[in-house]
């Protein structure tokens, strides 16, 4: 195992397996229980088995290592680029966007692949699994142009609370900027949220772009180029 400033006594192996860039710490538990990780050559399926620095960490037989660093960015994401690690239909992938890096990186949330503006990627496992529970009550703010003009009950619909093929959708706020846009703030967010609202009243957004994630704002970062977390929004974020 590599040296990291995270890195204790003895951490679970949940912890080190998220620090590893593995997964989150909740799907490392899963991956832990179906028996695929071993330490030291013995299988390991307890969710409260501890490892130490210099034990032999395997996953599926290969060696797992800790990162040696831990990395929090911001990309402003264009539209016509996907989130995933891989996409196979071939459109370009966000991380192609990102600086150079030996570290496995992942996005934290969901921004589709049409939509564009702040999203982060990382190699921390905890600092994802935080920010992506629903009991974090992150705020996720957007800006979304409408190909028409937006009708008050769109807006009334969507702050009072809309149920849509048995899916409860409720933006925390949505306020009018103009005959074609609203400022839409999200809670929970789900998957595709705004352009299932939109499309119940026969709407489509023209542009759907998020601008600000907790305390972090979009701000003047320009599109398709990112910039590493603060200390103080990474402390923030997971207050």
């Amino acid at each position: 195992m590599k040296n990291s400033s995270w890195w204790g006594r003895s951490i679970r192996l949940q912890v080190f397996l998220s620090h590893a860039g593995i997964a989150s710490r909740r799907a490392s538990e899963e991956i832990i229980a179906s028996g695929r990780v071993s330490v030291n050559g013995v299988a390991i399926t307890s969710q409260g088995y501890k490892v130490e620095e210099n034990d032999i960490v395997l996953l599926d037989g290969k060696p797992v290592q800790a990162e040696s660093r831990l990395l929090h960015l911001a990309l402003n994401k264009p539209a016509g680029f996907i989130c995933s690690s891989s996409d196979p239909q071939g459109r370009p992938l966000a991380l192609s966007l990102l600086p150079a890096a030996k570290e496995r990186l992942y996005s934290v949330g969901r921004l589709d692949f049409q939509s564009c503006g702040l999203i982060f990627f990382t190699n921390d496992g905890n600092f994802a699994a935080r920010l992506g529970h629903p009991a974090s009550g992150l705020e996720k703010e957007y800006i979304v142009e409408a190909t028409g003009v937006i009708p008050d009950t769109v807006v009334e619909a969507f702050t009072s609370g809309i149920t849509i093929e048995d899916v409860y959708y409720k933006a925390k706020t949505a306020e009018r900027t103009g005959r074609k846009t609203l400022r839409i703030v999200l809670v929970e967010g789900k998957n595709r949220e705004i352009r299932r609202v939109f499309s119940h009243f026969h709407l489509h957004p023209a542009t759907l772009r998020r601008v600000r994630i907790g305390t972090v704002l979009l701000g003047n970062l320009p599109e398709g180029e990112s910039r590493p977390l603060t200390k103080n929004e990474i402390k923030e974020l997971l207050w």
